[in-house]
């Protein structure tokens, strides 16, 4: 028997799986066009930028610029 409980849960768990879904992919478009923007930097600007990171963040940024652009 299906009670208004579990439609209530039902929707809820759905609702929340969508918004988790969109934030997820909100941030790695996000992520994506940072990585055009810092790869159609000059190399002097783009270290000055990624200077300003945190050093795992500024890492993981150089490692994706090497394997999508070939940039260092």
């Amino acid at each position: 028997m299906i009670t208004w409980t579990s439609i209530v849960v039902w929707t809820v768990s759905a609702a929340l799986a969508a918004g988790i879904g969109w934030s997820r992919y909100e941030k790695k478009k996000t992520r994506d066009k940072y990585l055009t923007e810092l790869a159609a930097m000059d190399r002097e600007h783009r270290e000055k930028l990624l200077a300003r990171l945190n050093p795992e963040m500024a890492m993981e940024v150089r490692q994706q610029l090497m394997l999508r652009y070939g940039l260092s």
